[in-house]
């Protein structure tokens, strides 16, 4: 406990120190402590775990602690499971990626849009959850066909034609599980069970829908918290009427609802990286980039996955998001480095995951802790005005990090300094803690550090997210 008011009381820059697990533990002991990080972390190279630890409660009213086999709703990440059960059963020639959606359900009013556009979204099916909540009556519970019915009654619009451009759909998922239930003749749980989480020997992994309609119970299950403003406290989410989607909707699968651990993901980690499951060809096609997500930026989707490149390297991840988790699971190809970070408290597993991958690459990085604002001469905030080049911006977005460069304005403003994105409306106050360095209030963590020449200009700048520390050029 010593060590951890340490960390919050003195801001720590990591430089190229090579003792990994210490210094990853040390920065997850200070996210803990600063922010609150509450989930399990794995960190392996080439596949072979060099961190794994749980913070906090899986269980925040009985104060049951998390363990390496607590199990976690994935949401999103849920996605590339989905799409490898739809490619299983293409391998056995039970479909094809060209097939159309209404050859296997032809209730449904969509015309021209294939497999390959569902799992590629580029579909053009809109997110039917708005509707639905409006019209479902939130004391049942709502499955896949449930939706289906909805959309053949409904004949929502799409919002392009198939293949016109990419749009995340989670519409889109929900419907490849149902074809895969449809062409199986499986649940979707126990195809996932059958041809995925047992040969893979995912023992602790499962299609979880059944929490609310049947009240089964997971052993060691990580139940997900929001904090309650009024209440000061994390609480499940289902008291909340905002959020009563997590009972109602319970029962829709193919873009969420598989749970797992940190170590069956890894298990799932390799096999994607060895093709266990599929052919080889098969597996660089789920691999490779099928659909442009940014033309200038260069992200990708492949078949469940998100794949480009940042800062630290070529990648291949995806994330995920519902009331009382944040999950992300990460693999940068060149070096073969896989993290996986699952929160069952919304802690921002992504820019946990930057931090980390910056450790292990020899970035700097600030460890967290807690800023005190002090009061500043405003002669010393003009030395700091101007415009700054970034060209690594880690970001609390779907996909991390963008390469592109951007330009921030830092200028002053009733005495204080303030910064936006060039083109940007939206101001940020830069609150002092020392002569030098500034930070925000809000979330995620920024910084902004300089470096003094003798002459009182700037000589050097950094622009620090979440611990992740990069420098940034002064243009003027």
């Amino acid at each position: 406990m010593k060590k951890v008011l340490i960390l919050l009381l003195i801001p720590i820059a990591l430089e190229a120190q090579k003792n990994y697990p210490e210094q990853l533990n040390s920065f997850m002991q200070a996210e803990v402590s600063v922010n609150g990080f509450n989930g399990n972390v794995l960190v392996a190279k080439q596949g072979n775990v060099i961190y794994q630890k749980s913070f906090g409660y899986r269980n925040y009213t009985t104060k049951e602690l998390l363990d390496s086999n607590s199990v976690f709703e994935l949401a999103s990440i849920s996605k590339q499971f989905t799409a490898m059960g739809i490619l299983l059963l293409k391998e056995k020639g039970s479909l094809k990626l060209t097939d159309s959606l209404r050859k296997f359900f032809p209730e449904l009013p969509y015309k021209n849009i294939t497999i390959q556009n569902l799992l590629t979204h580029t579909s053009g099916l809109l997110e039917y959850g708005d509707s639905l909540a409006i019209k479902w009556d939130h004391k049942k519970v709502a499955f896949n066909n449930d939706a289906i019915n909805f959309l053949s009654k409904e004949k929502l619009p799409v919002n392009f034609n198939p293949g016109e451009k990419w749009e995340y759909s989670n519409t889109a998922y929900d419907l490849l599980a149902s074809i895969i239930e449809k062409v199986s003749g499986l649940s979707f749980r126990e195809y996932m069970l059958k041809f995925i989480f047992r040969p893979l020997g995912m023992k602790y992994s499962l299609v979880y829908n059944t929490r609310r309609s049947s009240h089964e119970i997971v052993p060691d299950y990580a139940y997900g918290y929001v904090f309650s403003d009024s209440l000061k406290r994390y609480i499940l989410p289902d008291s909340l009427p905002e959020y009563d989607y997590v009972i109602w909707a319970d029962g829709i699968q193919g873009s969420g609802l598989i749970n797992s651990t940190t170590g069956d993901l890894l298990k799932w980690d390799r096999s994607l990286k060895n093709h266990t499951l599929l052919s080889e060809s098969t597996n660089i096609e789920m691999l490779s980039p099928q659909s442009i997500m940014d033309t200038i930026a260069k992200k990708y989707y492949g078949y469940g996955v998100i794949m480009g490149k940042n800062e630290i390297g070529d990648y291949i991840m995806h994330t995920g998001s519902w009331p009382g988790y944040i999950t992300c699971l990460f693999r940068y190809l060149s070096d073969d480095m896989t993290i996986i970070v699952l929160s069952n408290n919304e802690s921002n597993s992504l820019l946990v995951e930057g931090a980390l991958a910056y450790i292990l690459n020899d970035r700097p990085v600030v460890f967290p802790y807690k800023h005190i604002a002090i009061s500043i001469d405003t002669a010393v905030v003009d030395n700091y005005i101007g415009r700054y080049r970034i060209e690594n911006i880690p970001a609390a977005s779907a996909i991390r990090r963008n390469p592109i460069p951007s330009i921030i304005v830092l200028y002053r403003k009733e005495g204080k300094l303030m910064y936006h994105f060039e083109n940007g409306t939206t101001e940020v106050e830069l609150k002092p803690e020392s002569k030098n360095k500034f930070f925000t209030t809000g979330k995620p963590d920024v910084q902004i550090e300089f470096e003094i020449d003798q002459f009182g200009k700037v000589s050097k700048a950094f622009y620090i997210v979440h611990g992740m520390k990069n420098e940034i050029e002064k243009l003027f």
